[in-house]
C-alpha cells in the first residue's frame, strides 16, 4: 500500500480529471505544488475528510465548481503593480506603439481587472487610448464580471495612488475614479475601449492578432510543457515587432521560441518578437 502522500497525489490527479471531464476546465498541467495547495485548502474549508469525498460532491452537484475555479484563478493583482514595469512601458514600449495607426493589446489572465485599468490610464495619459483596444481575458467568469464593473475597495486607494506616482503618472490618481461609501468606481471613460471575454490559456487557441501582450505572473503556476504551449500561443498572436510582457519571476529562457524574441528590458521581462518560424 502507498503512503498517505502518494494516495493524495492519486486523488489530486483523479480530481483534476473529474473537473476536466465534467466541466471542461483543464488544470492537469498546472504545477503540482500549486494544485495540491489549492485543493487541500478547499477540502479543509469545505469540511471534507478527503479529496475523494469532495470529488463525489463535485461530480453530482455544481456547488463546488465556482469556488474551485476561483481557487485556481490567479488573483494576486493590484493597480500599477510593479510600478517600474509601467514606467518601462511608458519609456520603452509606447514610443513603438505611437508609430501604429491602431493598437491592439491583450491582457491574458486579467483576473479582476486592476492591471487592465492601469494600462488604460497610461494609454490615456500618453494620448494613445482613442486608437487602442484592450482585450482582457480570463477563464474565471466571476473575476471577469468584477473587472467589467471596475469597482474596488477604497482601502486600496493609497497603494494604487502610490503605484501610480512611481509609474510616472502625469496627473493625480483621484482624477480617474469616484468614491462612494467603502468603494471606488473607476471612471466609465476608461472602459470605452475595453473588451472583456472568457478565454482559457490552457485549452483555447489564438484569441486575436495583437501588438502587445501582458501575461504577468501566470506562467509560474504552469508546468514546463504548458508554459511552452502558452508561449507558442502568444508567439502566434504577435506580428513581427510585437511586444510580450511577462512577470518578474518569469522569462523565455526555457522556451524553444526564445531565439525569435529580443530582450527589450531584462529586469522588467519585456520581449519583442523579431522573427517568424522558418
Amino acid at each position: 500500500m502507498g503512503n498517505t502522500s502518494e494516495i493524495i497525489n492519486i486523488e489530486i490527479q483523479l480530481f483534476l480529471e473529474a473537473i476536466f471531464q465534467k466541466y471542461g476546465h483543464d488544470f492537469r498541467a498546472y504545477s503540482s505544488a500549486h494544485t495540491r495547495r489549492r485543493l487541500l485548502h478547499r477540502m479543509k474549508s469545505e469540511g471534507y475528510e478527503s479529496l475523494s469525498q469532495m470529488q463525489h460532491q463535485l461530480l453530482y452537484t455544481e456547488d463546488l465548481i465556482q469556488p474551485i475555479l476561483s481557487d485556481f484563478s490567479i488573483n494576486v493583482t493590484e493597480m500599477f503593480r510593479d510600478p517600474g514595469f509601467y514606467k518601462a512601458l511608458r519609456s520603452e514600449v509606447f514610443p513603438l506603439l505611437k508609430t501604429y495607426p491602431f493598437i491592439k493589446i491583450w491582457h491574458a489572465g486579467c483576473s479582476t481587472g486592476e492591471e487592465v485599468y492601469s494600462m488604460a490610464i497610461l494609454l490615456e495619459e500618453e494620448g494613445l487610448y482613442d486608437r487602442s483596444v484592450i482585450y482582457a481575458t480570463d477563464f474565471n467568469q466571476a473575476a471577469i464580471s468584477k473587472a467589467r464593473e471596475g469597482i474596488y475597495p477604497i482601502s486600496r486607494v493609497k497603494n494604487y495612488a502610490h503605484g501610480y506616482i512611481l509609474s510616472g503618472g502625469l496627473n493625480t490618481f483621484s482624477d480617474f475614479y469616484e468614491a462612494g461609501y467603502d468603494s471606488i468606481i473607476l471612471k466609465k471613460s476608461l472602459r470605452r475601449n475595453m473588451v472583456f471575454s472568457d478565454h482559457n490559456l490552457v485549452t483555447d487557441n489564438v484569441f486575436a492578432e495583437v501588438n502587445l501582450i501582458l501575461c504577468r505572473n501566470v506562467l509560474i503556476y504552469f508546468t514546463r510543457s504548458l508554459q511552452e504551449r502558452v508561449v507558442k500561443l502568444f508567439f502566434d498572436s504577435l506580428p513581427r515587432n510585437g511586444i510580450l510582457c511577462l512577470g518578474n519571476r518569469e522569462n523565455l529562457q526555457f522556451s524553444k521560441l526564445s531565439s525569435h524574441f529580443n530582450i527589450e528590458n531584462k529586469d522588467e521581462k519585456i520581449y519583442r518578437k523579431i522573427s517568424e518560424i522558418a
